[in-house]
């Protein structure tokens, strides 16, 4: 058994991440972030969950941008071909559910 206080996590840099658990395939993975990431398209399915702060969820599609804000137990997810990034606002602590290997 494993016990891990998501708001007691804190990395070293932006988007460091505590590796949880590795399922068939499927990672899950604890991040914790104060900056922006990337854009980026995931080459599977990923399941996003907010556990601390605010995120503004960034996505494009057919060359539209729209934001979406999320807070402490909001869940965003992205499906096959989402383009997307996430922006803090300030520290936030996410759990990342995605196949493994997804950068």
């Amino acid at each position: 058994m494993t016990l891990i206080r998501s708001r007691d996590f804190t990395a070293t840099r932006a988007w460091g991440a505590l590796d949880i658990a590795n399922m068939g395939g499927v990672t899950t993975r604890l991040h914790w972030a104060d900056q922006p990431y990337e854009w980026h398209v995931n080459d599977g399915e990923e399941v996003f969950a907010v556990l601390d702060g605010t995120v503004d969820m960034h996505v494009r599609e057919n060359g539209v941008a729209r934001v979406t804000t999320l807070e402490a137990g909001d869940i965003f997810f992205a499906g096959l071909g989402c383009e997307h990034v996430a922006h803090p606002r300030g520290p936030a602590r996410i759990l990342v559910v995605e196949k493994e290997g997804t950068v």
